[in-house]
């Protein structure tokens, strides 16, 4: 018995066939998709970008569909959209929208062809991202970071700066222009201010170089050095240069170093995470340098306010009390002169007297008038005396009660608003206010107020 005949094709025709097909199923359509990227490769020379597009199941993030892709002509320049925008590198294991046509190829195989990519899909995903980490950093750490309205209030941020700023530790990309724009706004300061700078040098782009980064903060701490302030330098880039900084265990860190942080990353947008948490944010590296020197001036400021206060009192002080000897040194003069003026009068009473017995007369007048004189020289001398004692009581007195005096005896000047008060009313339960020992000023909140019976004062 013959065997029947089977009926072969080609496989090319076949292919030629489910192309067809394709083709006429899926003419002038396109689909919008999101998928994840993963194998992905770039040839720079032909900008042709070769990957595949996978969809994972939620609950196991199984693979459960797998499809490969290309970008070229108009696809590679939406990508290149794409990563403009959302400074996002279009790489693996990011998830993306993108509208795709559908192709089939006999030696390629199924593909589909990107015709655009969506850049809004991916920045939301990634603002999503940020909010998710800083609501862990909130959940985690509630003794380093809260919220307070639109502000996140950290420990870093609650450490006073040092009145100078003078010892700073700098952590930059050892290639980075924008550490030599700090370095140069600091030597060039119009004040002439110094400063001991220690830079230490990491990559300063990639998340997956957070860890090395946080290792380089540990480092600075361990040096043991009293560094016032440290400086985190990046000197402008895209969008995903950034996304360090919005890593959890860099926001995580910074809310809780030790030291004061103050941020010029070199972006003019969003925030990163780091510069929420940090101490003090600014934009660039110049405006950090500029907020260093900000710093110092006005307590440079301050020193010179005192310092013009102090000559006008002592000026005042000085005047005053030559006004006094002014006014002493009249007096002695006139009373001498009514003195002289009374003795003066007496003679010319008793001229007659001297015709009849002018020896014995005279000899009693010069006695009298030695006595007189003897008696104006002594008053003149005690009054002085008395008069420079007086003056040294002031002078004590006033040193007694002077703020420096004062504080060495255990009292305490209280400042509040940037200013000296001694009224209760002035301190309000919540605010913070200043106490003034001598050489050292303590900044501390009020807690409580209540009024007081005054027996811790009977003696």
């Amino acid at each position: 018995m013959p065997l029947p005949v089977i009926k072969t094709i080609r496989l090319s025709e076949l292919s030629r066939i489910i192309q067809q097909t394709l083709e006429y199923t899926f003419l002038n359509n396109t689909f919008w998709i999101i998928a994840d990227v993963t194998n992905h490769t770039y040839k720079s020379v032909r900008n042709y970008h070769h990957f595949e597009l996978v969809e994972k199941d939620n609950s196991s993030t199984a693979v459960i569909a797998r499809i490969q892709a290309k970008a070229w002509a108009n696809g590679a320049i939406s990508i290149q959209q794409f990563e403009l925008v959302t400074g996002q590198q279009f790489t693996n294991n990011i998830q993306v929208l993108v509208n795709v046509s559908v192709n089939y190829h006999g030696v390629f195989g199924l593909q589909l062809n990107i015709n655009e990519v969506d850049p809004n899909f991916t920045i939301g995903l990634l603002e999503q991202q940020r909010r998710n980490t800083l609501i862990r950093l909130l959940e985690n750490y509630p003794d380093s970071i809260r919220k307070s309205g639109d502000r996140y209030i950290t420990r870093n941020q609650g450490i006073i700066l040092n009145k100078v700023l003078q010892r700073i530790a700098v952590i930059s990309s050892i290639t980075s222009a924008g550490l030599q724009d700090f370095h140069a706004a600091l030597a060039g300061n119009e004040f002439g201010f110094r400063f001991d700078i220690d830079d230490y040098f990491t990559a300063v782009q990639g998340e997956t170089n957070a860890q090395q980064f946080v290792n380089i903060l540990v480092q600075i701490f361990n040096t043991g050095i009293n560094y016032d302030a440290v400086i985190i330098i990046r000197g402008g880039g895209a969008q995903a240069d950034f996304q360090l900084f919005d890593e959890y265990v860099m926001g995580r860190v910074i809310a809780k170093y030790p030291i004061p942080v103050i941020t010029g990353i070199g972006h003019q947008k969003n925030e990163t995470i780091t510069d929420l948490m940090a101490h003090t944010q600014t934009r660039t590296p110049t405006q950090a340098a500029e907020f260093i020197v900000h710093h110092n001036r006005s307590f440079e400021e301050e020193l010179l306010n005192i310092q013009n206060k102090l000559i006008i009192k002592s000026q005042q002080l000085f005047s005053v009390h030559a006004q006094l000897l002014a006014k002493l040194n009249t007096s002695i003069v006139n009373r001498t002169k009514s003195l002289v003026f009374a003795r003066k009068s007496e003679l010319f009473r008793t001229g007659s007297v001297f015709t009849s017995q002018p020896r014995i007369i005279l000899a009693g007048q010069r006695n009298h008038l030695d006595n007189i004189l003897s008696d104006i020289v002594s008053f003149t001398h005690r009054y002085f005396i008395n008069q420079q004692n007086n003056l040294g009581h002031h002078l004590t007195f006033m040193k007694l009660v002077s703020p420096d005096q004062l504080l060495k005896r255990g009292f305490a000047i209280v400042k509040t608003n940037n200013r000296i008060t001694s009224d209760p009313d002035d301190l309000v339960t919540g605010n913070d206010f200043t106490l003034l020992f001598g050489e050292q000023e303590i900044t501390a909140t009020i807690k409580d107020k209540k009024v007081n019976n005054g027996k811790d004062f009977d003696l």
